[in-house]
């Protein structure tokens, strides 16, 4: 497949999330198999006006082609931080969030809620292209709600404004991450691009992935919230895209080694209070089913040091299977 002029064979994505896909868990996916990555969303705005701490967002991971997401719904101070965005990660390419849904984004007209404005979104595509000269790319939804899906109609404009590729997340702004993902959608989308198409939604391990990928014909898989504590996902989905045995997963104490160094990379990143507050989702993740991990999961809650991410990491492998 190629974006633009950069090419790469059975794309796998790291879904962007906010809070979720730093530097550190990017850098964890991407040297575990996920060879696409996202950095998390940043305002077009606050970087225009030289927020630093969204600036910081923007970090590249190595181990994989890495992309800056930015949002926003002015045509000028988009294509303004699509550059900056681009000048302070070095990124290998631009990716614009159509389709966050959450309240905050969406109701302000940013994220999916440029799918309520086609045009403008359109114009927003044209000018971020005319200002960058790495691939630009467009991730969006099925439509606002039931009543409005025109994702069709949408991702054609993207192509047509010169939208190297779409991912389509196969849902409605007002389903959120509820319901089922809809991949006849997706497939119909696929049929009428030339661009690549990727597809997002539903895509649990390797079974659910190959299903997605035979039924929607798209050109890669975007993974986002199966991605929580589970790393691991893109080598078993890579293997099943390869025809390959799939990888058994990891003992829990080399799981937990993983989740250490992630927790050590954001420390390095963030210093070590952030560190500590981010490390307190995510190890509560690295332990879903693991079981009688519930003592753990609430001294895990009140992580204030990394001695204590240690200390517990300790107890854990040496107390639970």
């Amino acid at each position: 497949m190629r974006i633009g002029n950069l090419e790469i064979e059975n794309p796998l994505i790291l879904g962007p999330m906010a809070g979720v896909t730093d530097w550190a868990f990017r850098t964890v996916c991407a040297r575990l198999g996920a060879n696409i990555t996202v950095t998390e969303m940043v305002s077009s705005r606050a970087l225009v006006y030289k927020d630093q701490k969204s600036a910081r967002l923007l970090r590249k991971n190595e181990g994989s082609l890495c992309g800056a997401q930015i949002f926003g719904n002015d045509p000028a101070i988009m294509a303004e931080a699509a550059g900056l965005a681009l000048d302070i990660s070095g990124c290998d390419f631009l990716d614009i969030n159509m389709g966050c849904p959450m309240p905050k984004i969406a109701n302000s007209g940013d994220g999916c809620g440029l799918m309520r404005t086609p045009e403008l979104a359109e114009q927003i595509v044209r000018e971020v292209v005319k200002a960058v000269d790495v691939p630009v790319t467009v991730k969006c939804r099925l439509g606002w709600d039931k009543g409005s899906i025109n994702v069709l109609d949408f991702t054609k404009r993207m192509e047509q404004a010169g939208a190297a590729m779409v991912t389509v997340h196969g849902r409605t702004r007002a389903m959120l991450y509820t319901g089922v993902a809809d991949w006849d959608t997706i497939r119909k989308v696929k049929e009428q691009l030339s661009i690549p198409v990727i597809a997002n939604g539903d895509i649990v391990g390797a079974e659910s992935a190959r299903r997605c990928l035979k039924w929607t014909g798209a050109d890669g898989l975007m993974i986002g919230r199966a991605t929580f504590g589970d790393p691991w996902i893109f080598a078993e989905v890579a293997a099943e895209m390869a025809g390959k045995e799939i990888p058994e997963r990891p003992c829990l104490a080399d799981r937990i080694d993983v989740a250490v160094e992630q927790f050590k990379l954001a420390e390095a990143d963030h210093g070590e209070k952030i560190a500590c507050l981010e490390a307190r989702k995510h190890f509560a993740w690295y332990l879903r089913g693991v079981r009688n991990a519930s003592y753990y999961k609430k001294e895990i809650a009140s992580l204030t040091t990394m001695e204590d991410i240690y200390r517990v990491a300790k107890d854990v492998v040496r107390d639970l299977k």
